[in-house]
């Protein structure tokens, strides 16, 4: 028992191992927790007859959706934990971290709907192709750089450079990249969550879709007034 004790700072703290880091490890396992619980209720619904039932009741929307979407979020996934772990400024942190918490469940719904569907995780085409009419852009022709030459870039992602940018600032100036990268972002998926809204067959997939659109507006609110408290301008978006 001594010995136990003797890996201990005063604090109670194991000696070593940051509270931060500690909260951050906690936070990815009740995540992953979570993911685990959306994919087997996912399960057990198809098992006792609910969605979808005697055959499969989704469409190109629907699997579209999930495929696009889940990938658009993990970028904003990748983006907020780097301002969560390397902001000073608590507000920024805590914005960061609800971005991430809240996209990362999301992804782990959808990427169980195509489990469960028989689809893969990754889109085969062109991204957004399952848009279409004049909402949709069927491909990346919104003015959003490519991040590479193989990657054909969704509305509102970040290139390559402009992460590598991200990264490399500190204090103010990541916080306010942060935000216009992040609010920009975000107006890239709003396109592909209405479309989902309006046209997908699974019901699920439309609510979902309506939750972003409600969710993410209320971020772009408060991301467009912090760039303003910080003396930041939006990025331009087509």
């Amino acid at each position: 028992m001594a010995a136990r004790e003797d890996t201990r700072e005063n604090d109670g703290t194991e000696r070593g191992t940051p509270t931060w880091s500690r909260a951050v490890i906690f936070g990815a396992a009740a995540l992953a927790v979570l993911l685990l619980g959306a994919t087997v209720g996912l399960l057990i619904g198809q098992h006792r007859g609910e969605e979808p039932r005697s055959a499969p009741t989704f469409n190109a929307v629907d699997v579209g959706f999930a495929q696009d979407m889940s990938r658009h979020h993990l970028q904003a996934v990748t983006m907020a934990n780097w301002a969560r772990d390397h902001s000073e400024d608590p507000a920024i942190r805590q914005l960061a971290f609800d971005i991430s918490s809240v996209q990362l469940e999301q992804v782990g719904r959808m990427k169980g709907w195509l489990m469960l569907w028989g689809k893969p995780e990754d889109q085969l085409g062109e991204p957004m192709e399952w848009m279409s009419g004049p909402e949709g852009h069927g491909h990346s022709g919104s003015g959003t750089p490519q991040s590479s030459a193989d990657d054909v870039a969704m509305p509102g992602m970040a290139t390559d450079e402009e992460l590598a940018r991200m990264r490399s600032l500190s204090g103010e100036e990541l916080d306010v990249y942060f935000l216009q990268l992040m609010l920009r972002h975000h107006q890239g998926g709003t396109d592909m969550a209405q479309y989902g809204h309006d046209h997908a067959s699974v019901s699920a997939v439309r609510t979902l879709a309506n939750s972003m659109l409600v969710s993410q507006g209320a971020e772009m609110d408060l991301m467009r007034n912090m760039l303003a408290e910080r003396g930041g301008q939006p990025l331009p978006f087509p």
